[in-house]
C-alpha cells in the first residue's frame, strides 16, 4: 500500500532564507555559515515550474520552501580540466561544460543547460580565466584544446 505523505509547501516570500548573488544561503540575520546547513541546503535545491526550492521529505512528509536568489541558485564550485571540462554544481551535480553556452553578464560568467542558468562562482571564474581571451574590448574568447567559442552576452 503506498503512503500519502503530507505536502508542505512555503511561497518564497514566507521562506526564512534566500540565496545572494554569489550563491551564500543568507537569512534575516546575515549570512548562514554553518557548513553542514550549507551543504544541506545546496544538496537539496530543485526546480520547477515555480522556480527553485530546497525540497526535503521524511517518512511522513514532503516540504517544499521556494526560495528567492539574485541572478541565479545554480553555482559552479569546482572545475576540472581533463579531456573535457567538468563543472561541479553547488547542487552536487556534474556537468560537462559545452563551450557553446557560455555567457557573460555584469562582469560574471554563466553556462546555460536546458534547465538551468548556471554562475561560476569566484573561485572557478579565476580557475578558467586562463582559458579566457580578450581579443579586442567586449569580445571574449574561450579558448580549450585548440578551438576558439565566442563567449555571448546574456540577453
Amino acid at each position: 500500500m503506498t503512503k500519502t505523505l503530507k505536502q508542505i509547501i512555503i511561497s518564497k516570500e514566507d521562506a526564512v532564507f534566500r540565496m545572494d548573488k554569489h550563491g551564500q544561503w543568507q537569512n534575516d540575520h546575515g549570512p548562514i555559515e554553518h557548513p553542514r546547513v550549507i551543504k544541506y541546503f545546496n544538496s537539496c535545491i530543485r526546480k520547477d515550474d515555480m522556480g527553485y526550492f530546497v525540497h526535503q521529505k521524511t517518512e511522513n512528509t514532503e516540504e517544499k520552501v521556494y526560495f528567492s536568489y539574485e541572478d541565479t541558485a545554480i553555482f559552479v564550485v569546482r572545475i576540472r580540466f581533463e579531456n573535457d571540462v567538468t563543472l561541479i554544481l553547488n547542487n552536487g551535480d556534474t556537468i560537462i561544460l559545452d563551450p557553446t553556452k557560455l555567457y557573460t553578464a555584469d562582469d560574471s560568467l554563466f553556462a546555460k543547460t536546458a534547465n538551468h542558468l548556471i554562475k561560476f562562482n569566484t573561485g572557478t571564474l579565476l580557475k578558467i580565466s586562463k582559458y579566457l581571451n580578450e581579443v579586442k574590448e567586449g569580445e571574449l574568447f574561450f579558448e580549450w584544446k585548440e578551438n576558439s567559442y565566442q563567449v555571448q552576452k546574456l540577453p
